[in-house]
């Protein structure tokens, strides 16, 4: 399964360096710029690149997965030293490619050639930060001068987190902070969804993001900050599975994401009404919040849309089509993953409760599937063995008898120790290749009778 993850995390690298050329409208000489500029930015060949394109337009996310290789072999991996100064190199000229880099390394002798392959050393780069796109985002300190928009709807969607008021949650009845997570169009400034929620975590965001596209179908991309709510493995998987760019906002740079700060900006006065009515409960703020969008900001005109036309008319009057994925893609990409092992009982421990995966996997590490929403029933997966439904442990008024250990599991027959024969080889070997000692003491000396 761990070659599964792998192949997963393998396909959405592609899927991403793949976005450029998977935008509507391209003419030929525009393909070829963007394929140069692709080649040129990550080290791979045209061929390659028109492979992983052909696969893509084929079999999808699926089709760019590498195809099973096995385990791979310890005399692949990199030694760190060779690594340290691959780094060096990358650092010395950061636009130095993963070929120019292999060959100094080869004619300075460090390595034989043909020791380290390309696509290896390529990840071990981008395990460490090195990458070509990392050398590029640190050394691009330059921000815009004007102002930007996309010409159609779906094209690029921003997001962020704007914190809330306090209210009166949980049992306790104690206050404590909301959180509005909203989800904006670029062409059009339209809100696609917008939320006040309980706490600050990436599945606020993830909630925030499937109601969005159920509603109004799937972006080109997507573009967020750096909180730690956006840069998630799972957002990665899930924009990877519905063929969506992942673009994230240079670090520490504020104005990359000036729209979703602008509207956070004119929320500021919602709030200061919603205090005069003093909501009680989530619901009640979030009632308060749909009203006030529709009416004071979805259907007022806005000055940064042409005509002074607002929002909901720019967005409803956009002849781009809308692309709606099938309930089943959308099911899979909002899925999570997580790593388990199975103790000596064959259950797992998740979320708190006990769930039964078998004897046979006794001692294994496990991946669980499952949807955060419903934990009722997880989906088990491990290499060999087609996935499977885990539900929750029962316990009952009595005990069951345990049950057997399956035969791959129970004590094996044995005639004789192997360990005692074996070290009574080596023991008789060692005592055959032995030298036996020289006694000086029984050389006599010429001319003495004594010894």
């Amino acid at each position: 399964m761990r070659d599964q993850k792998k192949a997963d995390e393998i396909a959405e690298q592609r899927v991403q360096i793949l976005s450029p050329l998977l935008a509507e409208g391209l003419d030929s000489a525009q393909a070829r710029q963007i394929k140069a500029r692709i080649c040129e930015q990550t080290g791979i060949s045209e061929r390659t690149l028109r492979r992983y394109l052909a696969q893509y337009r084929k079999d999808g996310f699926s089709g760019l997965k590498p195809k099973g290789k096995g385990e791979r072999r310890s005399d692949e991996a990199i030694p760190v030293n060779i690594l340290e100064q691959a780094i060096l190199l990358r650092r010395q000229v950061p636009s130095r490619s993963i070929a120019q880099i292999i060959q100094i390394l080869e004619w300075e002798g460090l390595v034989e050639p043909g020791q380290i392959k390309r696509s290896t050393l390529q990840e071990k780069l981008a395990e460490r930060g090195y990458s070509a796109r990392h050398m590029r985002m640190y050394a691009d300190t330059g921000t815009a001068a004007r102002r930007y928009q996309k010409k159609y709807r779906n094209q690029l969607w921003h997001s962020d987190i704007k914190y809330g008021p306090y209210l009166p949650i949980g049992k306790d009845g104690k206050k404590k902070q909301v959180y509005l997570v909203t989800f904006v169009d670029d062409a059009t400034r339209y809100i696609l969804h917008g939320q006040f929620y309980p706490t600050l975590d990436q599945v606020i965001v993830e909630d925030a993001f499937r109601q969005a596209i159920l509603k109004y179908g799937v972006p080109e991309k997507v573009y967020f900050d750096n909180g730690s709510q956006y840069r998630t493995k799972w957002m990665k998987r899930a924009c990877a599975k519905m063929g969506i760019r992942l673009l994230f906002a240079k670090p520490y740079s504020p104005e990359a994401t000036g729209k979703s700060e602008r509207f956070n900006r004119v929320v500021d006065s919602f709030l200061a009404e919603a205090v005069l009515e003093k909501p009680q409960t989530l619901d009640k703020l979030n009632q308060l919040f749909e009203v006030w969008l529709e009416e004071c900001y979805q259907n007022k005109p806005h000055s940064g849309l042409e005509g002074n036309i607002s929002p909901q008319t720019a967005y409803r009057s956009d002849r781009k089509s809308l692309k709606f994925l099938d309930p089943e893609t959308i099911a899979s990409a909002f899925l999570h993953c997580e790593e388990r092992k199975v103790d000596k009982a064959g259950c797992i421990s998740f979320a708190g409760k006990k769930y039964e995966v078998g004897l046979t996997f006794i001692g294994c590490k496990v991946d669980v599937i499952y949807d955060p929403a419903d934990i009722s029933e997880l989906t088990i997966e491990y290499e060999g063995h087609k996935p499977f439904k885990a539900k929750e442990l029962v316990i009952g008024e009595r005990s069951a008898p345990r049950p057997k250990l399956p035969e791959h599991l129970q004590k094996a027959p044995a005639d004789s120790s192997r360990l005692l024969n074996a070290a009574a080889r080596k023991n008789q070997e060692r005592k055959e290749t032995q030298i036996p000692a020289v006694s000086y003491r029984k050389v006599r000396k010429e001319g003495e009778s004594h010894v």
